[in-house]
């Protein structure tokens, strides 16, 4: 399920990721980590054999020469209406009344083009980019390195693994060899191909700096199932690098540039790849289908603390904690007999010592597939088989079921709101109290549009109509709405997950 971005989600994620130094790499200027896509800068020359080169493989120079013909420009074209007010809020009606009798146009429709990299992967123009590079593009085109251009067509987008998959008509196309990223080792010298700064097919070069990193990266607008597990390097990623191939140094893919780590949004020490074996299994799910059935055990887990280990007998600091489920009152793996304080340690055989490793061996499975999971209970290893559901069933909607005969919008509802449950971790940290759901997506159409931000909202309670109420469940929101009829107002108390946005009042007119 890939979500669209809001007008308010777009223009709020570009303030945040700025103000916290996040970018990512393609050329959409979103910034501590941020997107790799661009327009200028010094195109760098490599040529030098790695000094811990391994046996049988080529310098610098030869596999760049290699690759370079399996990586393409991905440039991209979206109509935008910017907004005069920041949150969208036109209490007056004044826009509305300016525009109508001539005055100032601030809703005037604008081009905005992005660019990205890619790379072929098979010779009838299956390409691979970045989610975040096509997403809500009204055209794509893709360059190759012979300068042939493509008008190319998003087969599948993938917004949980920030994975993208276009297709151009041409035959005979060059590709590159997918390799196996899990058999790659920290300090390994790889290549990062791609059109940084708008400087066309770029090389660069440096080590594998960590594998695995996952929610420490703090990834803007991740959502509840977002898988965070990225590999890190110190080759230079710059804005216009998102979508192109981490190479080793055998000329194999293993892994999708995504994401810088930046103050200023470009290249300041390191960036993150999504693993390749990862990304395989994502674009054969948008070939086969057009989108992917995430699925998901229904935990909230947050990483264990050294006194986790030590009440259940770990000789190490490693395995993820189950601080809920989701749905709260539900799900496969309360079903299979989890509980909350119980510390996963292995899933399908696997070891588990991280939140990111989790999400991983999970998502390489299918939906339906039963998997067993041992964990650790106050010093007791116990073992289950969680039947893995897909993601989309868990998520919940704030919306009462439409008139009998009426054709229910499953992506909608009465606010425009689809919400989940709140994870604990981030229940925690805002310190809630029990209260909240949190927005995952805001329909384009709905009364919540530009006003509430999917990815960082979350509804703490229902100020009107009254009686006022606390949302400490879906189930609360649903009932607090389900009387309302189209006119009705409905004022929401909303917490930005932002610290520095606190809370705000939200108010709404359902229908409108």
């Amino acid at each position: 399920m890939a979500a669209r971005f809001s007008r308010f989600r777009f223009a709020t994620a570009a303030v945040v990721s700025f103000a916290g130094g996040v970018f990512f790499a393609s050329g959409m200027d979103w910034t501590k980590i941020s997107w790799a896509q661009s327009t200028s800068g010094n195109r760098p020359v490599v040529s030098a054999r790695g000094p811990m080169s391994p046996e049988g493989t080529g310098s610098f120079a030869d596999i760049a020469e290699r690759v370079t013909p399996g990586v393409v420009a991905v440039n991209t074209t979206r109509t935008v209406r910017p907004r005069g007010n920041p949150r969208g809020r036109d209490p007056q009606g004044m826009e509305e009344f300016l525009e109508q009798f001539g005055g100032p146009q601030q809703r005037q429709q604008r081009q905005q083009r992005g660019e990205g990299s890619g790379f072929i992967m098979s010779t009838d123009g299956y390409i691979v980019t970045n989610n975040h590079v096509v997403a809500d593009a009204d055209q794509v085109s893709i360059t190759l390195s012979d300068g042939r251009q493509f008008k190319a067509k998003v087969v599948g987008t993938d917004s949980t693994t920030d994975v993208a998959v276009v297709k151009i008509d041409a035959k005979g196309l060059p590709t590159l060899t997918i390799g196996n990223d899990e058999t790659t080792r920290i300090g390994e010298w790889v290549l990062a191909v791609g059109n940084p700064l708008g400087l066309d097919f770029t090389v660069t070069a440096g080590i594998i700096s960590a594998k695995g990193r996952g929610s420490e990266i703090n990834l803007p607008n991740a959502g509840n199932f977002t898988i965070s597990d990225f590999i890190q390097t110190d080759a230079a990623i710059n804005p216009g690098n998102s979508g192109g191939p981490l190479i080793n140094m055998r000329g194999e893919v293993i892994g999708l540039n995504s994401a810088i780590a930046s103050q200023t949004g470009f290249y300041s020490g390191y960036g993150f790849a999504i693993p390749i074996t990862l990304v395989k299994n994502v674009t054969d799910d948008l070939i086969k289908e057009g989108r992917v059935r995430l699925p998901v055990m229904g935990v909230s887990v947050t990483r264990i603390e050294p006194e986790d280990a030590g009440i259940n007998g770990l000789a190490r600091v490693a395995g993820v904690k189950v601080a809920g489920f989701n749905p709260p009152d539900g799900g496969p793996a309360k079903a299979a007999g989890i509980e909350v304080g119980d510390v996963i340690i292995t899933v399908d055989g696997k070891p588990v010592d991280r939140v990111s490793s989790l999400q991983r061996i999970v998502r390489m499975r299918k939906v339906g597939e039963r998997i067993p999971v041992e964990v650790m209970r106050f010093g007791t290893k116990k073992r289950f088989e969680v039947r893995l559901v897909e993601a989309e069933n868990i998520m919940r909607l704030a919306n009462n079921t439409e008139t009998p005969g009426a054709a229910a919008n499953p992506s909608a509802g009465k606010l425009g709101l689809t919400v989940e449950a709140l994870p604990a971790d981030i229940a925690t940290r805002l310190r809630t109290n029990g209260r909240g759901v949190r927005v995952a997506e805001v329909s384009e159409d709905g009364p919540a549009r530009d006003k509430i931000a999917a990815g960082s909202d979350v509804v703490l309670a229902v100020l009107y109509p009254k009686p006022q109420r606390d949302v400490r469940s879906v189930a609360d929101l649903q009932a607090a709405i389900a009387a309302l009829k189209d006119g009705d107002y409905v004022s929401l108390l909303v917490q930005s997950m932002d610290p520095r946005l606190g809370q705000r009042v939200v108010n709404l007119r359902i229908g409108g």
